[in-house]
């Protein structure tokens, strides 16, 4: 999407040119799976896939605003927000939450669009509630705080939307960095940045199924995490290390499903830890191994993966060029990331996309990114 074709579609909406744009990305998680509601460590990175806006204020208080994928029209009154149905929910539940923090927020005309694909695992939501975030301070005049905004969104999310998501999606839409990954401590918030290595292209390779087993088997690891705590006599699993985690499930039996939900946690977050020390220093082969490493826990120990999901990594896996791969996101389907030579990163996607609809069926999304700016405002 560019900022000349946003504006035409938005002149040719209300007649008139918009006064802002701003735009929010996508995220793509490299390292640190099911770890965030964990108090854990995570390791995304904002794609070069975004939602954008267009907009003018308004003297009212009211908002007005047309998706263009979705071609349907949407207006509501921020003084009297109600639930209803749909996309426009996301953009209601953001204004809720600003207001009710406090914000005072300006009514106003706009364009909506977006190329991150939808449910694939590469935070869609996320992106059209912190591009909205922006726009309402780009409008309404307040300053600019990332993790505030992050957590805003957040809550949108889960109160108005019911939708149970952790922090790490909003965090690396509102606060990452062109051409690094955003590493956050669930727990503080805290977080720095890790230099993607050079000569390396990140390659998201969506496997093209959904299941709806999401959501329960989702609420079901939680509470396996939850139960796996208690044991410990942690508040959560980000408190347990992998020696402590070895020596007190040798001398006390832990039934056999929560050890293996807890063991994955466990070494995902010593493996969090280490992917940033060897980005700093550059070192791919390393990252590439805590890729594989990673997918593995995820499959046997967390079983979180599909038929789809292991194939799509072993036929990454196959390739010369590639470091390493892994599953990314809640699992059951969605996307697998790579980390793959640069100068091969075509000739590697082809070779995957055949392998992976010789052996599955399916055709692939393919899509090699980059580590984009985080929410911003354009014009």
């Amino acid at each position: 999407m560019n900022a000349e074709t946003l504006q035409q579609s938005f002149s040719t909406h209300f007649n008139s040119k918009p006064e802002f744009i701003v735009r929010a990305p996508g995220r793509v998680n490299l390292i640190g799976e099911h770890t965030d509601y964990n108090d854990g460590f995570v390791l995304p990175m904002a794609i070069d896939r975004a939602m954008w806006i267009a907009l003018s204020p308004r003297d009212d208080s009211q908002i007005r605003i047309r998706s263009l994928d979705l071609e349907t029209d949407a207006v509501f009154d921020l003084h009297s927000l109600a639930k209803g149905e749909g996309w426009v929910e996301y953009i209601k539940g953001m204004a809720n939450e600003l207001q009710n923090a406090g914000y005072k927020l300006k009514g106003f005309d706009a364009v909506m669009t977006g190329d991150v694909p939808r449910a694939a695992g590469l935070s869609s939501s996320a992106a059209v509630e912190l591009a909205t975030a922006r726009a309402f301070a780009a409008v309404s005049g307040f300053k600019w705080d990332a993790t505030q905004m992050a957590q805003l969104a957040q809550k949108a999310e889960n109160e108005w939307v019911g939708v149970n998501c952790g922090i790490m999606d909003q965090m690396a839409s509102a606060a990452a960095k062109e051409g690094f990954a955003l590493f956050l401590d669930c727990r503080s918030l805290g977080y720095q940045y890790a230099p993607l290595p050079e000569n390396v292209s990140v390659v998201i390779l969506d496997t093209s199924t959904r299941r709806g087993l999401v959501d329960s088997a989702y609420n079901e690891r939680r509470s396996q995490c939850e139960e796996a705590a208690r044991w410990f006599g942690v508040k959560a699993l980000r408190d347990v290390s992998v020696a402590e985690f070895y020596r007190k499930t040798k001398e006390e039996k832990l039934d056999e499903v929560v050890l293996k939900r807890a063991r994955h946690i466990v070494t995902e977050n010593e493996r969090v830890l280490e992917a940033v020390q060897v980005m700093k220093a550059g070192n791919v082969k390393r990252l590439g191994e805590l890729f594989n490493a990673s997918h593995d826990s995820l499959r046997d120990d967390f079983e979180v993966t599909n038929d789809e999901l292991n194939i799509m990594v072993e036929c990454a896996r196959e390739q010369e060029s590639c470091y390493g791969a892994r599953m990314t996101g809640a699992g059951f389907g969605g996307c697998a990331v790579a980390l793959v030579q640069k100068e091969n990163a075509e000739e590697f996607v082809n070779a995957v996309s055949a392998a992976y609809r010789q052996r599955s069926g399916v055709d692939a999304s393919v899509y090699v990114c980059k580590a984009s700016e985080g929410a911003s405002l354009v014009k």
